[in-house]
């Protein structure tokens, strides 16, 4: 079986870790990689939308990121314990059209003994905003390491 450390139980730095890979993996905006961290059967619940396994999420991704264009996310660990993280997160988007949002959101994670993710559950806003107003501007990728974070951002 596939492992993706770290592992749980969780740590405070374990579980800071396991919600910056998954940030890093978001940001690429690739579905295929993206999927690889939830088991095969994984659950999600996603605003109003209930997903499971794979072949669901990699869809489900493919249909997102061809919508919220110039997608750039940043997850912050709200509280963990044994097997389990609460994260919050904003992202920054433009749809076709040109209009600017910041989604915020909570997610709650549960992971299997390998480190896969095997339940998310989201609940999300969307938050129209001006370009001139956002505050995620990195190249499209994984957010650099000096870049702040929601809580230094004040979100």
């Amino acid at each position: 079986m596939e492992q993706r450390p770290p592992l749980p139980p969780f740590t405070a730095d374990t579980a800071a870790q396991k919600a910056r890979l998954a940030e890093n993996a978001w940001n690429t905006r690739d579905p295929q990689k993206v999927a690889l961290a939830y088991t095969e059967d994984s659950r999600w619940r996603n605003r109003a939308e209930f997903l499971q396994g794979r072949p669901a999420i990699v869809e489900f991704l493919t249909r997102k990121w061809a919508k919220e264009l110039d997608y750039r996310l940043i997850k912050e660990v709200w509280t963990f314990h044994d097997n389990r993280i609460a994260a919050r997160f904003a992202y920054e988007w433009h749809d076709d059209s040109g209009n600017w949002f910041r989604s915020h959101g909570n997610e709650q994670w549960e992971f299997d003994e390998h480190g896969l993710m095997r339940r998310r559950l989201a609940s999300i806003n969307d938050q129209p905003i001006r370009e001139a107003d956002r505050l995620f501007r990195w190249p499209l990728g994984p957010r650099p390491d000096d870049h702040p974070g929601l809580s230094e951002l004040g979100l």
